[in-house]
């Protein structure tokens, strides 16, 4: 099993299968637009932009479940990262990522790399890094910036 086993849903509400990211390295991360944290949104972008063409790939998904940090709608967050931190990124429907409704994406994700709080994602902006085959490589805490993650991508993509 790999991340490429999965379908989510895009912020439009299509389903959308991880397989067509198949060979490319991600960096799967759920957000919020409220929270002490937003402001990776730049750092992301900054990397997405710099290694997009070398096969790397940001996938964004946003969270409410933690202190309700992301209230708007899919269409109100995707237009708040847009306008304020001009990301490009792919950005994916509000989803869980604890409890019982989490995605099962993330139920993965969190199988295969245990944090500080064990399985449970601990705040907003928590990171995965996948390699090209599909496996989970690394996660990062949510207080990681987004640049101190850059070797390990670049490392990834040779």
């Amino acid at each position: 099993m790999s991340v490429y086993d999965f379908k989510v849903l895009n912020n439009k509400g299509e389903e959308v299968s991880l397989e067509q990211y198949k060979g490319k390295v991600l960096l799967i991360v759920n957000t919020a637009t409220g929270c002490g944290f937003t402001p990776q949104y730049k750092g992301l972008e900054d990397l997405y932009l710099k290694h997009h063409e070398e096969g790397f790939e940001v996938l964004d998904f946003p969270c409410n479940q933690f202190a309700g940090q992301a209230p708007g709608s899919d269409e109100a967050i995707h237009e708040f990262c847009t306008l304020k931190y001009n990301t490009t990124f792919p950005r994916f429907k509000k989803i869980n990522v604890n409890g019982k409704e989490e995605s099962p994406l993330y139920t993965y994700l969190k199988s295969q790399k245990k944090g500080a709080l064990g399985s449970r994602i601990k705040w907003n902006f928590t990171k995965f890094l996948v390699d090209k085959e599909g496996n989970v490589v690394e996660r990062y805490a949510p207080t990681t910036k987004p640049e101190d993650i850059e070797k390990d991508i670049e490392k990834l993509l040779k």
